[in-house]
């Protein structure tokens, strides 16, 4: 049983870092131990010396350097494993899900234009940056005022990092893609230029039509219906309901 909870514990890890600039310093620390070895095997010792030094003083550095997204991760990590400790409670993503989609709901009919980017796992420090600090609870009346024309955060993206709005009035960036059709104005092209610059998902509703839109990895989805809204949000958010059942299993047996 311990063995399955360290190998549980090291693949919650690895998913936490995956598709983040932190993969490639662990790629590279492996790549130097590997080649350390070998070094090590075949007698070179200033090999063995240098790559000692490059590995010890590489990740100090990566550490460094990589900060944001290592705190990100381990957010991320802290957030997945509540399934030990909180099983019967409503996940943050439901809380983030439910949130989203009833503010969506309420601007979208108003045409009450808003931007609004959910950071995964690259950092968004960036852009948020260039905002309003809030780091607020997420709630839908809080989302909504936030976009109500002329009050004084209207303008530009607010960021959501985990379950908390960090920022409003971020800039994007704006993609300058010529593909992008003329009907979508500056919201749509800041969504489409972060999705080619980060895995953020960012929704979009127009304040011309209403229209409600997400991007992500570079895809943009447009005019989708609330049900089909809600239905890409639980899938690109809640990814944890497979795995929490799959551990609730094995728990309940052995009780």
């Amino acid at each position: 049983m311990d063995i399955l909870i360290v190998a549980y514990f090291i693949y919650r890890l690895i998913k936490a870092f995956a598709g983040t600039k932190i993969m490639s310093l662990i790629q590279g620390v492996v790549f130097f131990i590997l080649l350390k070895f070998v070094a090590e095997w075949i007698g070179f010792t200033t090999i063995t010396y240098l790559m000692n030094q490059v590995i010890t003083y590489g990740v100090i550095a990566g550490v460094v350097i990589f900060a944001p997204e290592i705190r990100s991760g381990l957010e991320k990590f802290g957030r997945s494993t509540q399934v030990f400790l909180q099983t019967q409670q409503v996940s943050d993503e439901e809380k983030l899900v439910e949130a989203l989609v009833k503010s969506v709901a309420y601007m979208s009919p108003r045409k009450i234009g808003a931007l609004i980017a959910i950071e995964r796992t690259q950092t968004l420090q960036e852009y948020i940056s260039t905002g309003i600090p809030l780091n607020a609870d997420i709630s839908s009346q809080l989302l909504i005022n936030i976009f109500i024309p002329n009050t004084p955060l209207h303008d530009g993206a607010v960021i959501i990092r985990g379950n908390k709005i960090v920022t409003a009035c971020s800039y994007l960036p704006l993609s300058e893609s010529m593909a992008i059709s003329k009907n979508f104005g500056t919201r749509h092209r800041a969504a489409i230029g972060l999705s080619e610059n980060s895995d953020a998902l960012t929704i979009v509703v127009s304040e011309e039509t209403g229209g409600i839109s997400i991007t992500s990895k570079g895809e943009f989805l447009h005019d989708l219906t609330k049900e089909n809204f809600e239905a890409i949000l639980r899938t690109q958010l809640i990814t944890e309901v497979e795995e929490e059942n799959w551990y609730h299993k094995i728990w309940r047996k052995k009780q």
